[in-house]
């Protein structure tokens, strides 16, 4: 929950993309650790932390509960490069945590039952869990989180605007925990739905300037809602950290791919609402009610099932909404050398299926809550996807 150190971008990096008018980006991961034979999630941080080489340890942090942990690729120009980091980030933690006696697990939220699980010991957690109580319950909530690099803050503020009709397919592509306490929940993404009780998720608002932004947030900030930026949950942002708009509303996905997938649509996405925004297009007017409903539909039903068209306001079946995406941004796909890969792992999510689609068809060939688990940790740390 954004209790992250920074991580400095290469100097030759951020020269050679802004000579070329390219974007960076990076991603964050939360995981889950698990007890090495039951599903169940275990407080184990601190010992896979005691695991970890030391040349790993500046891109991996605690995170909210003491049954999780996060990863943080560095800033990348090159799409390979980042898989390449993230593969051995998963790689290199999940033997960590099997050394530690647990397992790595890429996962919404914990699946199965298991015991009370504590916060971090850390103040600024403490201080979360005071104010605003047991609105984190089980063993916690995993997402990922993309940067894309943006020119400034006032351009970001209306990439901002530009993105809200976008983003609930993209959650739809990263629901992956429809199970909980043992059970399917109805949903695709349960961890979503849990998120969504703290007070300041939801989709950004439409803002004017990054003024209006900074007064959003102190105005928050007064209210008790947040203890701090980093407590601002909304589903697209400005990082407190970095040069960046930070994408944040998804599940963590199975794999290192299907996380590189969505890595390379969101920056070909703030890649082409840049363009809209220096050629003067002003942003979507798009009802907030139908914005949420938009995200609940998104939580629900995944790509599996149906979205709104935000054009149309009308139901559509969710893939054909996220192949229009995948239309929309091919220009800067292709511009930033990222449209042979990308067009390789869009394949690969719909012959496999979402996270949470894996997950239910574990179920549906007889297998069990123990069966999911022990197939999505060797997928996090990087075993063959299914055929």
């Amino acid at each position: 929950m954004d209790n992250s150190d920074s991580i400095v971008i290469d100097p030759e990096l951020a020269e050679r993309a802004e000579s070329d008018d390219l974007h960076t980006l990076g991603v964050e991961e939360e995981y889950l650790l698990v007890d090495a034979v039951e599903p169940r999630a275990v407080e184990a941080v601190e010992e896979v932390f005691d695991q970890l080489p030391a040349e790993t340890r500046d891109s991996v942090q605690h995170e909210f509960m003491r049954s999780q942990i996060e990863v943080a690729s560095p800033p990348q120009l090159e799409l390979d490069a980042l898989a390449k980091a993230l593969r051995e980030l998963r790689a290199t933690v999940a033997d960590a945590a099997e050394a530690a006696g647990a397992r790595l697990l890429a996962i919404g939220t914990g699946p199965a039952t298991g015991g009370h699980i504590r916060v971090v010991d850390n103040p600024r957690y403490h201080r979360m869990r005071e104010r605003f109580g047991d609105l984190s319950p089980g063993a916690g909530m995993c997402g990922t989180h993309v940067h894309v690099s943006i020119p400034d803050d006032e351009t970001g503020v209306q990439v901002l605007n530009h993105l809200r009709p976008w983003l609930p397919i993209f959650q739809a592509a990263t629901v992956n925990s429809p199970l909980f306490k043992g059970r399917d929940t109805s949903y695709a993404s349960w961890r979503f739905m849990l998120w969504e009780r703290w007070p300041t998720v939801g989709p950004a608002p439409y803002l004017r300037s990054f003024q209006d932004y900074e007064t959003m947030i102190a105005d928050l900030e007064a209210s008790g809602a947040m203890l701090d930026e980093g407590m601002l949950y909304w589903y697209a942002r400005l990082s407190a950290r970095y040069p960046t708009v930070e994408i944040r509303m998804g599940d963590v996905m199975p794999t290192a791919d299907d996380a590189v997938l969505l890595a390379a649509l969101a920056r070909a996405l703030v890649a082409t609402l840049v363009k809209e925004v220096r050629a003067g297009v002003p942003a979507p007017d798009v009802p907030h009610p139908l914005l949420t409903a938009a995200h609940w539909r998104a939580a629900h039903d995944g790509l599996e099932g149906l979205n709104i068209d935000m054009a149309t306001r009308e139901p559509r079946p969710a893939w054909k909404l996220m192949r229009q995406l995948f239309d929309y941004v091919r220009p800067e796909l292709e511009r930033h050398g990222d449209l042979e890969t990308a067009t390789t792992l869009m394949g690969r999510l719909r012959a496999h299926g979402t996270g949470a689609a894996r997950q239910r068809a574990i179920l549906a060939q007889g297998g069990s809550v123990a069966d999911v688990v022990d197939r999505f940790a060797r997928l996090t740390r990087g075993g063959r996807p299914e055929k």
